[in-house]
């Protein structure tokens, strides 16, 4: 989709470029001696995700290691369900009325996507989550979230994890406990699980909103066929999922020593799962006019015109009991995002690269809005 994105894999640096080397393989790749290993297959993937008993989840949002016990009685996610579709649209309305304020608040035609996105999708899952929320409530929960987004980067972004005395988890366990705190003050049953479900439903959406500001700005051909209807926002969408998943590598580990596909794994193996990988797979999408002839990824968003194609088939909100509860409002935020984005005009300032730190996300993401 950027600069960055269509590289071909042996451009691709870091464990970016490592997983996605592996494709092609019709059995998990070893990226080293004693792994991780990677799913190369739809198959193995879904063998990976839908099976808690072989294979775990590893951490949580911040990195600590999930116990077993503090599972029981509740889903994985702190919530009971996934969010539903009214609340979807709600939250999808509010983040444009939002993203409406803050381009008319803003101070020259130049925005960072990222630093664009944080308020309205905060506030938009805000109201997802917790719809009952007055707006002054609302505002302050969103604030919040941020507040610990921000302090969970340099946790998420060290390559290694930190001590619990060390600054950095410092700082981050006082902005998830005051999150929390307030959380609980307004009613929350469950102010942890509530917690991550608001942290993740905010920080994946801006990523892949912003890729989807930057894909839409590099690609005027992309906006004119928006412009005129010969797209629909959701095609758009589907492939920004498909080029640039923010959560584009989970991780699982084995229980016990296991098969995956003929290859042996050890008992406390990792194995990763890749939509990224995935959605690179000539099985699991359809053949789209700019591939023609090119050996990179590219934003084809009119591959999805095709009646046989399985939008999502390369899991970009995961599988299983630990698949994304947000997965309705975040389509609706990303398609809404989509329609506003074509009632202007988008140019990309400079090029755009992936930054690996904490999944990936364009950087920088400078579009000049009109």
């Amino acid at each position: 989709m950027t600069s960055a994105l269509e590289h071909g894999t042996e451009d691709t640096p870091g464990r970016l470029g490592a997983v996605l080397r592996a494709a092609g393989n019709d059995r998990p790749r070893a990226l080293g001696r004693h792994g991780p290993w990677v799913a190369t297959t739809l198959d193995q993937a879904r063998t990976v995700l839908t099976d808690p008993a072989t294979y775990d989840f590893p951490v949580d949002v911040s990195r600590r290691a999930v116990r077993r016990a503090e599972m029981r009685g509740r889903s994985p996610h702190g919530v009971v369900a996934p969010l539903s579709h009214e609340r979807a649209a709600r939250a999808a309305a509010v983040m444009r009325t939002e993203l409406d304020l803050e381009l008319a608040h803003a101070v020259g035609a130049q925005h960072d996507a990222m630093a664009l996105l944080r308020g309205p999708v905060a506030r938009s899952t805000t109201v997802a989550t917790l719809p009952g929320l007055a707006e002054s409530d609302r505002d302050r929960v969103a604030d919040a979230v941020l507040a610990w987004v921000d302090a969970l980067g340099p946790v998420i972004a060290s390559p290694r994890p930190l001590r619990a005395w060390s600054r950095a988890r410092r700082n981050e366990d006082g902005a998830r406990h005051r999150l929390e705190t307030l959380l609980a003050q307004l009613g929350s049953a469950d102010p942890p699980g509530t917690a991550t479900v608001l942290a993740a439903g905010t920080q994946v959406p801006v990523a892949a909103g912003a890729w989807l500001l930057v894909g839409l700005a590099e690609r005027p051909e992309v906006q004119d066929r928006l412009h005129t209807g010969g797209l629909a926002p959701v095609q758009v969408v589907w492939e920004v999922l498909r080029v640039a998943p923010p959560t584009w590598v989970t991780a699982r580990v084995t229980r016990r020593e296991t098969t995956l596909a003929g290859v042996r794994l050890p008992e406390g193996g990792v194995v990763l799962v890749s939509p990224l990988l995935l959605g690179r797979l000539a099985d699991l999408v359809p053949a789209g006019e700019c591939d023609r002839g090119a050996e990179r990824v590219v934003l084809d968003p009119g591959r999805w015109d095709d009646a046989t194609a399985r939008p999502g088939a390369w899991l970009p909100f995961g599988a299983g009991p630990h698949a994304c509860p947000g997965r309705t409002v975040g389509l609706a935020q990303l398609t809404e995002l989509t329609s506003w984005a074509a009632a202007h005009r988008l140019d990309l300032v400079s090029p755009a690269y992936v930054d690996q730190s904490r999944g990936i996300f364009p950087r920088p993401a400078l579009v000049e809005i009109s």
